[in-house]
């Protein structure tokens, strides 16, 4: 029983450390004023940057890292147009979605002539904790990572001025402005920043949790990201709790057909599919629970124009 949990567990933890990297990261931006849901085009693209840059070198902390980079560039880019050029930021988050997907099919046929997915790449070292009698427990050490950054960002938002001129933005721009916050810039940076922790997320996908890149790597992921922060209510603490709960019901879709098929002897093939709508169905129910008592930051998706 105990090795059961110990697996569950091990899966949970693998799943839920981009979920948590990405609703930390998209805190930070919604704080600010500015929503972006293309978490799911970055985690694409930077999935791919990881997989692509650590085929050619063989060094999987060169792949986060080109990862992370994408993920900067695509705030940068989120930022520009949703803060400076006051785009429609729904669209902008569509219209990155669509382009990744895209994009990473086109390269996945350049390089390797596979529209499916790429060749097996190095991983990131994991931590494995023997229990003996052949039970263990794994861990990757960017889950510890994106543990220490939830408690940072939470740390920065609550406890010092500069999180309170971040959350003023995201509340009464204008009372920023008037206090001196330079809301423009300040909503700039915090998309940046919140873009690139969910590189970092889409980065782990391929190098630090399957080992390649596949076109469904995301497979929806950065919306149950987004849920995320709705079931956080906005508090990155919380959100480690929420990842948990979304990251043990996607751990569960992929190990129960596996858990059953070992206690019954019988292999399930197309009955595996309906286990895999449990981290969507939990996640539609969770949502549904939580919708009425979440408060949104007043100034969230609204552009700001200076008077």
């Amino acid at each position: 029983m105990i090795d059961v949990v110990l697996d569950l567990l091990t899966n949970t933890f693998y799943m839920m450390t981009p979920l948590l990297l990405a609703a930390v990261g998209e805190i930070i931006v919604e704080k600010s004023g500015v929503v972006n849901i293309g978490i799911e085009g970055i985690f694409l693209l930077s999935s791919l940057s990881a997989a692509v840059s650590t085929f050619f070198t063989g060094n999987p902390y060169i792949g986060l890292l080109v990862g992370t980079i994408i993920g900067l560039l695509s705030g940068v880019l989120h930022g520009f147009v949703s803060v400076y050029l006051r785009g429609d930021q729904i669209i902008a988050g569509v219209g990155y979605n669509s382009f990744a997907y895209g994009i990473s099919i086109l390269t996945l046929i350049y390089l390797w002539g596979d529209y499916s997915g790429s060749p097996t790449v190095p991983k990131i070292p994991v931590i494995i904790i023997n229990f003996g009698g052949g039970v263990s427990l794994t861990i990757t050490p960017i889950l510890a990572l994106a543990l220490i950054i939830a408690v940072l960002a939470w740390w920065y938002l609550e406890k010092t001025s500069w999180g309170l001129k971040l959350r003023a933005c995201g509340e009464d721009p204008r009372a920023a402005e008037a206090m001196g916050v330079n809301v423009f810039r300040t909503r700039f940076y915090a998309t940046i920043i919140g873009a690139g922790l969910a590189g970092i997320g889409g980065a782990y996908l391929s190098i630090g949790w399957l080992g390649s890149f596949t076109r469904t790597i995301s497979a929806g992921r950065g919306f149950i990201a987004l849920a995320t922060v709705a079931f956080s209510n906005w508090n990155p603490l919380l959100a480690i709790l929420g990842a948990f709960v979304f990251g043990f019901a996607d751990g569960a879709s992929t190990y129960l057909p596996i858990l059953l098929q070992k206690i019954t002897g019988v292999q399930y093939t197309a009955e595996s599919y309906l286990f895999l709508t449990i981290p969507y169905i939990t996640t539609l129910f969770v949502v549904s629970l939580i919708m009425k008592r979440i408060r949104l930051p007043r100034a969230l998706g609204k552009p700001y124009i200076k008077e």
